[in-house]
């Protein structure tokens, strides 16, 4: 198995909801990439890197598969993204 490696790219955010969500929407833009495992999704603020924050809930489901939706999402986990 290669190694993995983590690309950490600063931006602005107002609010941790908003980072999430640029996060969010950058990490699910690169799917089409195999290497890229947009589940692990994190934010930090700048000056407390340690503490990051997830950004899709990525709980295992049946078949190998894991849930899509954003992290402390309302109702079931689900394998494709609810609309």
């Amino acid at each position: 198995m290669s190694a993995r490696w983590v690309a950490h790219l600063p931006f602005t955010a107002a609010d941790l909801p908003a980072a999430q969500h640029f996060a969010g929407t950058l990490a699910r833009s690169l799917t089409f990439l195999s290497e890229v495992d947009a589940g692990e999704t994190t934010v930090s603020a700048e000056d407390a890197q340690g503490v990051r924050h997830r950004v899709f809930c990525d709980l295992p489901l049946d078949g190998g598969r894991r849930c899509v939706r954003r992290v402390e999402h309302d109702g079931d986990c689900a394998a494709r993204r609810c609309r």
